[in-house]
């Protein structure tokens, strides 16, 4: 049986993953001892992953190295196992490859057994996966986020942050997000609920934030760049700053720090960055949380589906170019 994947064969310039990716084609290998085979029904695309693509060595995790198959969440159906714990028919949650099918050493991947009788299996990957987890982990640990406080989220209209808006709002907190273009904050508004919503396209975001009674308390923060720099300028006293991503800095090719820093010492703010293995031993006790919200119909997030392995790259430049509302996803057919 062949196994299609997409292969790193160049570092990618900006946008152009068409440039350093190719589809290629190998036979399905068998499950070596300690692995199993995930036939992927979705493949999650996470801007992080940008960060992997790239040749820095200071990350949380070593950069991909060229000709591999590209690393990225998938959720699927084990169809083989040599792994203990793991049998055909379960479904698991993993880092596994761009692919049709994953062969992946459950321990090193992450590999995360997950509930088949949930309404929608691609919550998954949402609300019930490392998105909700990085979202409650973000608003309530790393931030610290109290009920009546200010909270802010870019790239509010992404999985993440639409996520963190809605848990900020559960957890008694005032919602106001960060997106790009009039109708992503129109729907985060009038669906989810949200105190304000500004489009930093539009120009003028640190004059708007000053709307904000009594500055801003709590900012999620998943792209860095000019918007950290807008923010800080409006931070109330003892502010902090949960800093989950830098979408910003992922494809600009440069790096650069907010022109305002000494904000931080002038407002005691604390600044913080996470990761989602800073927390993925907690998963199963996160998952039980998120899930009742979801069940409760009090968390939710919108699916932006591309079908064919094939379409995998159009589906992931969307994250980069504000082409998205919610999660994107690639789907297998069965």
């Amino acid at each position: 049986m062949d196994n299609r994947f997409w292969r790193l064969d160049a570092r990618p310039v900006g946008n152009a993953f068409a440039e350093a990716l190719s589809l290629q084609t190998a036979p399905l290998a068998n499950p070596e001892p300690g692995q199993i085979v995930i036939r992927n029904r979705y493949l999650s695309m996470d801007a992080g992953t940008r960060m992997w693509m790239t040749d820095r060595t200071d990350g949380y995790q070593p950069p991909l190295p060229l000709g591999t198959p590209m690393s990225g969440l998938v959720l699927g159906e084990v169809v083989a196992s040599n792994a203990e714990g793991f049998s055909p028919g379960d479904w698991v949650r993993a880092f596994g490859s761009w692919s049709d099918y994953s062969v992946v050493d459950p321990v090193m991947a992450g590999a995360f057994k997950v509930d088949a009788s949930v309404a929608d299996l691609r919550d998954h990957l949402g609300p019930l996966g490392m998105n909700g987890w990085t979202a409650l982990w973000g608003i309530e640990r790393t931030g610290a986020t109290k009920a009546g406080e200010a909270v802010v989220v870019s790239a509010a209209a992404g999985s993440t942050g639409l996520l963190a808006c809605q848990i900020a709002r559960l957890l008694g907190a005032e919602a106001y997000g960060i997106a790009g273009g009039a109708e992503k904050c129109a729907l985060l508004v009038r669906d989810y609920g949200l105190a304000a919503a500004y489009d930093y396209r539009a120009g003028g975001l640190r004059e708007k934030l000053t709307e904000i009674p009594g500055g801003i308390d709590v900012y999620f923060d998943n792209v860095g760049g000019p918007i950290l720099e807008d923010v800080l300028a409006n931070m109330a006293l003892y502010g902090r700053v949960a800093v989950c991503g830098l979408v910003a800095e992922y494809t600009a090719g440069e790096r650069r720090g907010p022109a305002n820093f000494d904000q931080v010492l002038m407002k005691r703010l604390r600044i913080e960055g996470f990761f989602s293995p800073d927390f993925m031993d907690q998963g199963e006790v996160l998952t039980a949380r998120l899930r009742q919200w979801v069940d409760a119909g009090q968390l939710s997030l919108p699916y932006d589906m591309t079908t064919g392995l094939e379409n995998t790259l159009a589906a992931y430049a969307r994250l980069f170019t504000g082409g998205n509302v919610g999660k994107v996803l690639v789907e297998l057919p069965r």
